[in-house]
């Protein structure tokens, strides 16, 4: 017997269909001892909505990426 997992928005129910139309929201508080909370969400829902035009982007974090330039590398 087959299994297939489906994917549904914790906020509305609607059936996501595969991982790039998903929306991760994760909550992280000040206190570390509250722990750090995770909603999947539909991109269309009206919490997520409104939730992107309250909040702000934020930049990308670790090494930057490796530049394709054709440059020589220093040894």
């Amino acid at each position: 017997m087959a299994r297939k997992t489906v994917f549904v928005s914790d906020l509305s129910g609607k059936e996501i269909g595969n991982d790039r139309d998903a929306v991760t929201i994760t909550v992280k508080y000040g206190d570390a001892r509250k722990g750090v909370i995770v909603v999947d969400a539909h991109p269309d829902d009206s919490e997520v909505k409104r939730l992107v035009q309250a909040g702000r982007q934020q930049a990308r974090r670790g090494r930057r990426p490796k530049s394709h330039n054709g440059g020589e590398s220093k040894r």
